[in-house]
Parts: structure tokens; C-alpha cells; sequence
């Protein structure tokens, strides 16, 4: 499960402006690699929505099914708030429905199930219709 804890406004190529909504995942216990020591963290993830300042801010506290998932994507610049570094990273956090994660499951074994099944086939590359 995620929940709705913010949104934030922002513009497209446009001019005109939308809202994203800022979800959050579980707490999660990660130990540091320079000290050895553990501390809790969650994982956070934007979605684009259609709706309006007003219901962004009702919608605050939401639950939904699903998680957050790391994804690699091209290499990009970051500044690290707190610090001021910069860094340079090469994923980004994804919110997946829990249905989609299953979806994306199915295919890979239709896959295999094809390729085991081929001998269902012609051999000889012409189309001939069951009777």
C-alpha cells in the first residue's frame, strides 16, 4: 500500500498548469553503509493526476494498493537538499498498481507457453485454415 501525503503543482511545455500527487511507501529499515547503523526511510513517488487543487488536497491521506519501485532511466544531475551535493543518479522512484505488477507478469509466461507449444505450427510457411 501507498499513501496520498502531498501534491504539487506543476507546468507544462504549455504554460498551463496540473497537479501531481506525492505518495509515499511503507517504512522500510535501511542500515548505512559509513556507520553500520540502521534508521527507518520510505520510499517516495510522483503521479500526474487531473484533478484540481481542491481535490488534490481532500485526496491527502489516501491509501491505494500498489508500491514503489526503483527504475533505471537515463543518468541525471540531483542536488541533494540538505547538503548541496550534486550527484549524479541513474534510476528514479515509480508508483506501479498492484494489478500492473501482475499484468506485467502474465506475458512472460504466454511467452513460454508459445515457444513450448510450437510444434502447434506449419513447418513449411504456408497458411492452411483447420478444418
Amino acid at each position: 500500500m501507498v499513501r496520498i501525503i502531498n501534491y504539487k503543482e506543476r507546468l507544462k511545455e504549455d504554460g498551463t498548469s496540473f497537479f501531481v500527487l506525492e505518495l509515499q511507501g511503507g517504512i522500510e529499515m535501511v542500515q548505512s553503509k559509513e556507520t553500520g547503523n540502521f534508521y527507518a526511510t520510505a520510499k517516495k513517488a510522483f503521479i500526474s493526476s487531473t484533478f484540481d487543487e481542491q481535490v488534490c488536497t481532500s485526496l491527502i491521506g489516501t491509501e491505494m494498493p500498489g508500491s514503489i519501485i526503483k527504475e533505471d532511466c537515463e543518468p541525471f544531475d540531483y542536488i541533494v537538499k540538505e547538503t548541496g551535493e550534486e550527484i549524479t543518479l541513474s534510476h528514479r522512484w515509480m508508483y506501479v498498481p498492484d494489478d500492473a505488477v501482475n499484468q506485467k507478469q502474465q506475458p512472460v509466461k504466454n511467452e513460454l507457453d508459445f515457444v513450448s507449444n510450437s510444434a502447434l505450427f506449419s513447418k513449411n510457411g504456408i497458411l492452411e485454415h483447420a478444418e
